[in-house]
């Protein structure tokens, strides 16, 4: 299917009733529209659909190439045609590869030894067995990277705070913004500092800069090639690469150019969650994801939740046309989930061609945002109420607490319930007049007032229950998303695996570089050759 019946999709969507009346007209809506996986539950009663749209949608999904291209994607097919490579996420988070073979490599066996190896480096820094080059053990590690191969790592880790327990401290150097590395290793010793560095090409501009100044704060100490071998890891594809940064082969675990940066935290990338968390709970997190994948491949789509997430932002992107989809975890551990979830998505599906090089007539992924409820409430909630836009919301509450504090939890539970309550059925005009003459204004305050105080409501959210923030429901929720922003690429009809816009913003970074430099700038138009004057005089 190459083209969506957009016509009909928007004129099903200008159809559309009132929530507040679909409630009350139905006391059966909310088991209706509920899934369940894996003790999980998605309410999604609280959208703009009703049986006979949302039973068209169905269709939709039936009729479309999710199955073929989800078979194509487990059999090994190169689905990222653009590229002419497998997407094989999901085998590394298999608890069995034994027998996985892919264009004839063994890579069950390949994966297996990853995880060993990890696992053994984990033990030695745990039990303090892994000495620097002064005899002394290591006590910081410094994990050098940027997109998926931080995002990840970064968001499990914050996610799973109540499961920290290494020894060993964890410093995250991203941003090429130099101050970044610089606050990381004025508080450290070189020689019990070992340094991680992630990427699949080893090429990435941020990364080796970073790398590159790590390196030198080693030598300005006196560290000598050996001592620098001895405190340089690697996880990357360019072993040639690495090795030449004076990183040795033995200390370089594999990426696989069929794992996607933004979904790589099942590999190596995941070192830093199972040096933090401990190899058991790694596989907890692993344990998670491909429960949610067995969910996502064997359940028939009218229960399927990652099926039902993506035919709901079609609805909104395309039928609605819905721009921005706000993510609000009801959880102070997953604040930066929205973040994750906006490279996933964004950079997945943020396309204007399809699989064919065509232009799309129509929008694809939506601009994602969001924030830990309920900082949001007193922030940015103001627009989801009362503004004319409408921003579908995702609400998402682990039930159980990783706190004593019960009381803290209930309250928070109830913000959360009362968001979605009052995004769907809002306050009318008389209602907020009623509220203002009970408060004991005059009629002519109330009047007044009462117009300030309407939301009209209608606004449509999902409500996510996780039965905890643990290890394994956080693998089923990443892998949630993961596979929703999946079947809407295949909706779309559009690569999810590649990101050719990445691309050009870093070649034009080159030669402004040069130009930095001292290099001609007469080949640049005139706003940048302004800046860069801006940013010379400074200098």
């Amino acid at each position: 299917m190459s083209v969506l019946p957009w016509p009909a999709l928007k004129a099903l969507a200008s159809q559309q009733g009132s929530l507040r009346q679909a409630f009350a007209d139905d006391p059966s809506r909310a088991e209706r529209f509920k899934a369940s996986a894996m003790g999980m539950t998605l309410d999604y009663s609280k959208n703009l659909i009703n049986t006979d749209n949302w039973q068209a949608l169905q269709q939709l999904a039936e009729q479309s190439q999710i199955k073929p291209v989800l078979n194509a994607m487990l059999a090994g097919d190169k689905i990222n045609n653009t590229e002419q490579r497998s997407v094989w996420h999901m085998m590394l988070r298999k608890a069995d590869v034994d027998g996985l073979k892919l264009d004839g490599e063994d890579i069950g066996a390949a994966i297996s030894n990853c995880r060993s190896r990890m696992t053994a480096l984990v033990k030695q820094l745990h039990q303090q067995e892994y000495l620097g080059y002064t005899g002394t053990p290591i006590t910081d590690v410094i994990w050098v990277g940027i997109g998926g191969s931080l995002l990840g790592p970064q968001m499990a880790l914050e996610a799973l705070t109540p499961y920290h327990f290494s020894p060993v401290k964890l410093h995250f150097a991203g941003n090429i913004d130099g101050a970044v590395v610089s606050d990381i290793v004025k508080k450290l010793d070189p020689a019990t500092t070992l340094v991680f560095v992630a990427s699949k090409s080893f090429g990435t501009e941020e990364t080796k800069q970073n790398a590159l100044a790590i390196r030198q704060w080693f030598k300005d100490s006196g560290a000598d090639s050996a001592a620098i071998a001895q405190h340089f890891w690697a996880t990357s594809s360019n072993v040639a690469a690495a090795a030449e940064f004076g990183i040795v082969e033995q200390n370089i675990l594999p990426m696989w150019d069929w794992v996607g940066g933004r979904y790589s935290l099942w590999s190596a990338i995941g070192f830093p969650v199972a040096l933090i968390i401990g190899s058991e709970h790694f596989s907890q997190l692993l344990c998670g994801a491909e429960a949610m994948d067995q969910h996502f491949i064997e359940t028939p789509f009218s229960q399927n939740i990652p099926v039902i997430l993506a035919l709901l932002g079609i609805w909104y992107i395309n039928g609605h046309d819905c721009q921005a989809q706000a993510l609000l975890p009801y959880s102070h551990y997953l604040r930066l989930l929205p973040s994750y979830v906006q490279q996933l998505d964004m950079e997945s599906n943020g396309k204007s061609v399809n699989v064919n090089g065509h232009a799309l007539t129509a929008a694809t992924a939506p601009v994602i945002w969001g924030d830990a409820g309920t900082n949001g409430q007193h922030a940015y909630h103001q627009l989801l109420h009362q503004s004319r836009l409408a921003v579908p919301a995702d609400f998402i509450l682990p039930l159980k607490p990783a706190h004593v504090l019960t009381d803290h939890h209930q309250r928070l539970a109830a913000h959360c319930f009362a968001q979605t309550q009052a995004l769907m059925q809002g306050k009318t005009r008389e209602e907020a007049t009623a509220e203002c003459l009970a408060a004991g204004m005059s009629a002519e305050e109330a009047a007044a007032l009462a117009p300030h105080k309407v939301s009209p409501g209608n606004k449509p959210s999902n409500t996510l229950l996780l039965p905890e923030l643990s290890p394994y429901y956080l693998g089923a929720l990443i892998a949630m998303y993961e596979h929703k922003v999946f079947c809407q690429g295949v909706l779309w009809d559009l690569n999810s695996f590649d990101q050719w816009g990445v691309e050009l913003g870093k070649q034009l970074s080159g030669p402004i570089y040069q130009a930095l430099a001292g290099a001609p700038t007469d080949t640049l138009d005139s706003s940048t050759q302004q800046l860069i004057a801006a940013f010379l005089a400074q200098k």
